[in-house]
């Protein structure tokens, strides 16, 4: 494989609409960084750029939430965030920001050139419209009840119950978030990228090209929208906060987020390039450029289809990869900073390291454990409790073991220095790790460059064990023990430690992208410059020379114990619930609906269509990994239903059986952690968010109909 001239890696640009937690790090940000260190010490021209995707509704939602405007709600997030992930050692080249006017510069010159060149459409089309407000609605700030699953609040965008992808269309009752009024329909002009043209391409490209070097969760989301038919996206759309349209006659328009942030990649270059004194277009219009971003699934529409098609038109290079990873949930649910059910970056720097004398350390374990459970096939699971196991069993016990035996027993049977190697004395058991650090070295470099970089931190750490392996066969301390009866002892552990020591160097070179942290704290414990890292290095069995002396052993790591672990998780449960509490209050500083207002007027047939019946709850059981769900069995008379509730939180099982209740028997299945739920139980919330359930007073036959 021919080694590319250069590399432009990007991560996807967060939004500076407030903060980000460990499943935004875990998906597009540590798997970037550990590359990009990789590429570095390989001697490779890289660069790495991000920035804070700063337009778009989430910003003017989240300035109404705060009740303050959105230039300040990005100059107050933008800075945390960049300080977040400095602080969680992710190595931007740079970290822009698209609301500088090199930005707006560079995606209206964009924008300008597919225009003029005729790769866009203008159409004229009917868009929901606020009366009240006198303002075109954005899908973010329209909500109704989604088509999917029967969720009351899913925005026009997207169901945040379900998941699914919606269009404001597809809602059932929207209302405006801004004043809670039904919305018009009313007409309005757009620019178009017509993607519909373009489907040749990217079957070519994508479902040929890249079938398989890129990962299949990624080709099969970009063949299923393919064979789905794509149709024009529109670039521009209605509102007063964003990129202007650089067209007369435009006013009132601004460029369509999703346009206008990937663009972002390409201006924060054009920065990079100003601050060091570089020439940007190479990394952007030479085809010896190898481009590769680093996504969550839920942005694998914009990076492998849209953008794609948008920089082919422009005359940019292409992506050669999109290493896309799945989703991270936490504790058993989706992780939801909205819900309260997230744990975000500032707020573990807060917990772990800003709190404990160097708490670096504690970045490198929140990124080992990260990389440990990475979604890269497969959405995994963030546990406190596994967090834990990977720093106590494996860092604690394993990697850090390892260096410190190392070092304590130099210090005590070397007088602090590196021990000369006695080639005549060498073993089967010097030579087996000898070979281990070579083709360790190897084997970490190739699933690097597959983007495989659980595996390479396996590989990493199983080197380690090794190396504790390998010194309990020499026993170097009984061999001390005898030294007076057996002078020639000391050669044996000048051997052991000699090619422990060596191990030690190598750990620090593998260990690097992964725990740069750590890595900085070996090479001051070996008395090296950052040197040694350069991979080139990696498997050499000369790193550290005989007779230098090494600094007294460090912990690397520190044990975790069950009360710091116990208290994230009550913390966690508080926090979900104060949410919960919030979400159910009135905010003074936006707009609400009122009580009358919050679903249209139906007629009578629309309400005839519900069939309601009366069941009784004969069996209840906590669903496995769901705090909030419970599977019931109800007895509708005619049949035994199983339905799954959302109210664990508010009924144990044990207390809920012979419940009579009122069911809607109706309503289409769902699934529900694999789990088929058939029906809906009607409950009651009051001012305090306690549930109550609809049933009748005196209990009556299974079966019978509510009207």
């Amino acid at each position: 494989m021919t080694t590319p001239k250069r590399y432009l890696i990007t991560s996807a640009l967060p939004y500076a609409n407030g903060l980000k937690h460990i499943g935004h790090l875990a998906g597009a940000y540590i798997p970037a960084d550990i590359y990009v260190r990789y590429l570095r010490a390989q001697k490779r021209d890289v660069v790495y750029v991000c920035g804070s995707d700063e337009h778009g509704t989430a910003i003017p939602i989240q300035a109404m939430k705060e009740g303050t405007t959105a230039q300040a709600i990005i100059d107050k997030y933008h800075p945390i965030i960049e300080q977040n992930f400095k602080d969680l050692g992710i190595s931007f080249d740079i970290y822009h920001r698209t609301s500088s006017p090199l930005h707006h510069e560079t995606a209206q010159e964009f924008f300008t050139v597919l225009n003029n060149n005729g790769d866009l459409e203008i159409k004229e089309t009917e868009q929901y419209f606020d009366e009240a407000t006198n303002t075109f609605l954005a899908d973010r700030f329209i909500k109704g009840t989604c088509p999917n699953c029967g969720y009351d609040s899913a925005y026009g965008d997207q169901c945040e119950r379900c998941g699914k992808s919606l269009s404001p269309d597809e809602l059932i009752n929207p209302v405006s978030t801004l004043s809670g009024n039904k919305p018009i329909k009313r007409s309005t002009k757009h620019w178009y990228l017509p993607l519909n043209k373009h489907e040749d391409f990217l079957r070519e490209w994508i479902l040929k090209e890249h079938k398989d070097d890129w990962r299949s969760t990624v080709v099969g989301q970009c063949k299923s929208w393919i064979d789905g038919g794509l149709q024009p996206r529109a670039v521009t759309r209605d509102l007063d906060w964003g990129i202007q349209v650089p067209v007369k006659g435009a006013d009132g328009k601004v460029l369509y987020v999703w346009f206008d942030a990937p663009i972002g990649y390409i201006s924060a270059t054009k920065q990079w390039a100003v601050n060091n004194d570089k020439d940007w277009k190479p990394y952007w219009n030479d085809k010896e450029t190898k481009l590769v971003h680093f996504i969550g699934k839920d942005n694998i529409v914009f990076h492998c289809i849209i953008f794609p098609v948008m920089l082919k038109l422009h005359g940019n290079v292409l992506p050669t990869n999109v290493p896309a990873n799945e989703f991270m949930n936490l504790e058993g649910d989706k992780m939801s900073t909205s819900r309260g059910w997230s744990i975000e970056m500032d707020e573990y720097i807060d917990d772990w390291i800003k709190k404990e004398n160097g708490g670096e350390s504690m970045a490198d374990v929140l990124r080992y454990y990260l990389t440990q459970i990475a979604p890269e096939t497969k959405d995994s699971e963030f546990t406190w409790k596994g967090f834990q196991d990977a720093n106590n069993s494996e860092l604690v016990s394993i990697f850090g073991n390892f260096v410190n035996r190392t070092f304590v027993l130099m210090h005590k049977l070397c007088n602090g220095k590196v021990p000369v190697f006695h080639n005549e004395l060498i073993d089967s058991n010097d030579k087996e790790l000898i070979e281990s650090i070579k083709h360790s070295s190897l084997s970490v470099e190739h699933l690097l460059e597959e983007y495989k970089f659980r595996d390479a931190l396996f590989e990493v750490i199983d080197l380690a064990r090794k190396g504790n392996q390998y010194m309990q066969k020499k026993e170097p301390w009984i061999l001390a023990k005898a030294l007076a009866e057996n002078p020639d002892n000391q050669k044996l552990i000048d051997n052991c430690l000699h090619i422990c020591l060596q191990l030690t160097a190598n750990l620090t070179i593998l260990i690097n992208p992964f725990l740069p942290f750590t890595a900085k704290k070996l090479l001051r414990l070996m008395k090296v410059t950052d040197k040694i890292l350069d991979w080139e290095n990696a498997g050499k069995l000369k790193l550290l020379s005989v007779g230098y002396n090494l600094r007294a052993p460090e912990l690397l790591f520190r044990k975790i114990e069950d009360e710091e672990i116990i208290f994230q998780l009550e913390k966690l449960k508080n926090k979900s619930q104060m949410q919960k509490a919030e979400s159910t209050t009135p905010n003074a500083e936006s707009p609400q609906p009122s009580a009358l207002s919050l679903k249209p007027e139906i007629v009578f047939d629309d309400f005839a269509k519900i069939d309601l019946r009366v069941g009784t709850i004969v069996a209840a059981e906590k669903v496995e990994k769901a705090d909030k769900l419970l599977k019931l069995s109800v007895d509708l008379g005619f049949e035994t239903r199983t339905i799954v509730s959302g109210i664990a939180l508010h009924f144990k099982p044990e207390d809920i059986v012979g419940k009579q209740v009122t069911v809607v028997v109706n309503l289409a299945p769902r699934k529900m952690r694999s789990i088929e739920s058939n029906g809906m139980i009607l409950m009651a919330e009051d001012k305090s968010g306690k549930l109550h359930f609809v049933n009748p007073d005196t209990k009556i036959d299974e079966g019978s109909s509510v009207s």
